[in-house]
């Protein structure tokens, strides 16, 4: 208990510290050489979005500094005080069958972490509704955690059952058969998540405008992607956030709109978008991505296999945990899997920024319309109260798109190149 008390002491302090260091010691002024540009927010947002923008951000942005560590701090609470031995006992007492044994026991921790995290979640939640990012009621965003919660429990009773399967199998190899199981599996989750996983949460229909739909299509067409139909989602019931995007796989493959998008982007600036979106396809992130999630779990589950053995060898007596075939280590492993995901983290941030930045540069080549470009991000600023240029710490955590500073300034100079050919262009035209 006292243990407990200092961990909880500790994790209080710790959120103070990053709430002073957001909201008073963190430095984000706009470098000098920026102030006038089109990347600087004062020149496309008001004072009143300007402040909404700093504050929501670094709102957002510490709520996420705070949820990482509850996440551990929960399973370590599990661990401590005996919750998980204690869970693994009553779900054996109701049944004899080890499949439904560990669904079981998955869903009681599944419960508890819910539970434990929900304040934050519904805080998180309350802050979006009040700087009128979310409009959804609180009915329909109950839905959504709930659709999240069983879902996520599914496709977790599906890794345990696995995982442990193999380690009761070969204590020393298990890692490198479930990675080998992982494969298949994240090839199939690619191809059914545009048409399976998406439609659980929003509805899905061909887009309404059929004029931007065919200039989109021949966007598409130049650029050899195979669609025959552009898609919009309902998310203004949602958020006021704009979004656009190209997923799936083979015939599975969809490009998708926001409705927010088509409302508060004029044509050439959804062009422009829908450009990035498809440079993503062209130049084979999708599959790039695929493949870093194939490779980064080969490294996941072999060094959680190691780390894992060697905590329920030091510490599986104290917790309850009979050897690391046991299900009451699962939130070991959990924890394990959880701080590796957040090491990895930065990484993946800095391969997904140089991925952005080449769709950007697709986009660009293609549509060849700078002021578009930069009105699209400038909008996309504004109506998702983005921050121009966040902390560093922020951006090495959180970002996996360049910052809007970075886009806008990298797409305003291409005016150099463009705007004298187009100038030209006109001037021929007007003399015929």
């Amino acid at each position: 208990m006292k243990k407990a008390i200092l961990v909880a002491i500790g994790f209080i302090l710790y959120g103070a510290a990053m709430w002073y260091y957001l909201m008073h010691g963190a430095q984000a002024d706009l470098p000098v050489q920026f102030r006038g540009s089109a990347a600087d927010p004062t020149m496309f947002m008001n004072d009143r979005q300007l402040k909404l923008s700093y504050d929501f951000s670094r709102i957002k942005d510490w709520i996420y500094f705070l949820s990482v560590p509850l996440e551990w701090l929960i399973y370590l609470l599990v661990l401590g005080f005996g919750i998980s031995k204690k869970m693994r006992s009553t779900v054996k007492q109701v049944t004899r069958f080890s499949v439904i044994h560990t669904a079981l026991y998955v869903l009681l921790l599944s419960f508890v972490s819910w539970i434990l995290t929900f304040p934050l979640r519904y805080y998180s939640y309350t802050i979006s509704r009040d700087y009128h990012i979310s409009v959804q009621p609180f009915k329909g965003w109950m839905k959504d955690s709930l659709i999240d919660f069983w879902v996520g429990w599914i496709f977790t009773v599906l890794t345990v059952l696995v995982i442990y399967f193999f380690i009761r199998k070969s204590k020393k190899k298990w890692w490198l058969y479930a990675w080998l199981i992982s494969i298949p599996f994240t090839i199939f989750m690619y191809f059914i998540q545009p048409v399976v996983i998406d439609p659980l949460y929003n509805k899905f229909y061909p887009l309404k405008d059929q004029v931007l739909k065919e200039k989109i299509l021949t966007l598409a067409e130049r650029a050899d992607i195979p669609a025959s139909n552009v898609y919009e989602v309902n998310m203004s019931e949602k958020t006021n956030s704009l979004n656009a995007y190209v997923n799936g796989i083979g015939s599975n493959l969809r490009i998708v709109l926001w409705d927010t998008t088509l409302d508060k982007l004029n044509d050439k600036q959804v062009l422009f978008v829908m450009a990035h979106e498809m440079g993503h396809y062209v130049m084979k992130h999708l599959y790039q991505n695929l493949i870093g999630a194939i490779i980064l779990s080969f490294f996941g589950l072999f060094l959680g296999s190691r780390i894992y053995s060697w905590a329920i060898s030091k510490w599986g007596k104290r917790w309850g945990i009979k050897g690391v075939s046991d299900i009451a280590g699962l939130p070991v492993l959990l924890l394990i899997f959880s701080l590796l995901s957040f090491v990895a983290g930065p990484v993946e941030n800095a391969f997904s920024r140089k991925a952005e930045k080449d769709a950007d540069r697709y986009a660009i080549e293609m549509t060849k319309n700078p002021d578009s470009a930069v009105g699209a991000f400038q909008q996309l600023t504004i109506s998702g109260l983005s921050e121009v240029n966040p902390p560093k710490l922020v951006k090495f955590f959180l970002y996996g798109h360049p910052t809007m500073l970075e886009r806008i300034t990298f797409l305003d100079s291409y005016k150099q190149k463009y705007e004298p050919k187009e100038l030209e262009k006109a001037k021929k035209q007007k003399r015929q």
